[in-house]
């Protein structure tokens, strides 16, 4: 198990499995690493699939200030396609998310999972790709509080929460918040799957 992820998944309830699913991890150079390995550690335990997007083939994870890990990314950028999966996952970090935001390809993967009515799950500074992409407005998020400006500049509605559920998007503020983050997304996607297999 990776050393980062240990602590900060839960395990699943039986009625929150998502075997089967396939999420997508959208990230750029320089992600929090916490971010992408704990949420992606809980996924994976509870069934699912997680992919790492990237513009880059190689990354750095980091530690807050620190470089951490580095990673392969599992599919580059311009050869994802939402409609190969599920859900999505919005990493945070400074230079990830700040990076990410200009790239046209990355804010048309976010509107094409937007409207296939896929489940976000977002953290920290995750959420500029989608104040970027135009797909706040009217939403209630949290985020790390620096962000807080651009989300109600964009017509969105922010909390200082640990974890809020707006319809079918998560959001949380920063690393502590993982657990209960992890736990949010597992039951937004596993409700996003029975409520396509009950329309099927």
């Amino acid at each position: 198990m990776n050393p980062d992820a240990s602590n900060q998944q839960s395990d699943p309830a039986p009625s929150q499995t998502i075997a089967g699913m396939r999420v997508a991890a959208l990230v750029a150079d320089r992600f929090e690493q916490v971010e992408l390995t704990g949420p992606k550690s809980a996924f994976e335990a509870a069934g699912a699939k997680v992919d790492i997007i990237s513009p880059q083939h190689t990354l750095t994870g980091m530690k807050h200030h620190t470089p951490g890990d580095s990673f392969v990314a599992d599919v580059a950028l311009k050869d994802a396609r939402a409609d190969n999966y599920d859900a999505l996952l919005l990493p945070g970090g400074v230079a990830n998310g700040d990076s990410l935001r200009i790239i046209p390809e990355a804010q048309t993967f976010v509107r094409e999972i937007v409207a296939g009515e896929k489940p976000i799950a977002v953290i920290c500074h995750g959420g500029w790709i989608l104040i970027s992409a135009g797909l706040v407005r009217n939403r209630t998020l949290t985020s790390w509080p620096t962000l807080q400006d651009d989300y109600r500049n964009a017509g969105a509605h922010w909390v200082d929460q640990e974890v809020v559920v707006d319809g079918n998007w998560v959001s949380s503020r920063k690393p502590d918040d993982i657990p209960g983050f992890n736990r949010a997304a597992i039951e937004v996607f596993a409700a996003s799957r029975a409520r396509g297999r009950k329309a099927a």
